[in-house]
């Protein structure tokens, strides 16, 4: 049994170093040392909201993403990222943010005692269901080529009108990213059905004991996305 819970950055930095420190570990793992999510500054933004997944007793930390919504205290991973191969993100996140509350799922990562398990999927839905909590009406990710589909199935689109179509070398010269977008939070009218369907259920129930069912079988959790976002207006 797992617990999966979020939380607002500034409300709880003791987890926010829980975060930071896995995250960090599985980046060494596959060689990765220089990438905007070693920034820790986002620890202080009033704008990000944490989902983490722990043991039961919380005693361990074996993933989490993160969700930066685009405000005047720091730009975007995706803006610091892209910019230095292509200033047009900035245009394109400014018409978002114009349209409606927009921002970035970032810094997904699990350890390897639950790789293969589903997880990254899981984490994929349970992102784009807190940004629907957080009232946000567009979604921004940067993610590796083997997570593109994933991506796409809870209903980002890729955007091509920044880099060579949508992609990047980042965040070292070996490693391609693509920058995808969810357009419409509210209906996901590109998602894939059974995605959609547990988005909604995440969305709407934000706590609750449930399953999911990855290639290596079912595993349950306990899943909280409330957080003082409830009772705070966003920032």
């Amino acid at each position: 049994m797992y617990r999966i819970r979020a939380f607002r950055a500034v409300d709880d930095p003791e987890s926010c170093k829980t975060f930071a420190d896995g995250h960090l570990n599985v980046l060494l793992e596959y060689g990765v040392t220089k990438v905007t999510t070693a920034n820790l500054s986002w620890f202080h933004n009033p704008g990000v909201y944490v989902i983490l997944i722990e043991s039961e007793d919380g005693s361990i930390a074996y993933g989490g993403e993160r969700i930066h919504l685009a405000n005047d205290h720091a730009k975007l991973p995706i803006e610091e990222a892209v910019s230095i191969v292509d200033r047009n993100i900035f245009e394109l996140t400014s018409k978002y943010r114009a349209l409606g509350r927009t921002g970035e799922l970032c810094g997904l990562w699990n350890s390897k005692a639950i790789a293969g398990r589903g997880f990254s999927n899981l984490l994929t839905k349970l992102g784009v269901a807190m940004a629907q909590r957080l009232e946000m009406s567009s979604l921004f990710v940067l993610c590796a080529p083997y997570t593109v589909a994933m991506c796409q199935a809870a209903g980002f689109e890729i955007e091509e009108s920044v880099g060579s179509r949508g992609t990047f070398n980042y965040p070292k010269l070996d490693l391609i990213a693509t920058a995808l977008l969810i357009r419409d939070l509210k209906d996901l009218p590109t998602a894939n059905a059974a995605y959609k369907e547990k988005i909604y259920s995440f969305s709407s129930q934000p706590v609750q004991l449930t399953s999911d069912t990855g290639p290596k079988g079912e595993f349950s959790f306990n899943l909280n996305l409330t957080t003082d976002q409830d009772r705070h207006e966003h920032l």
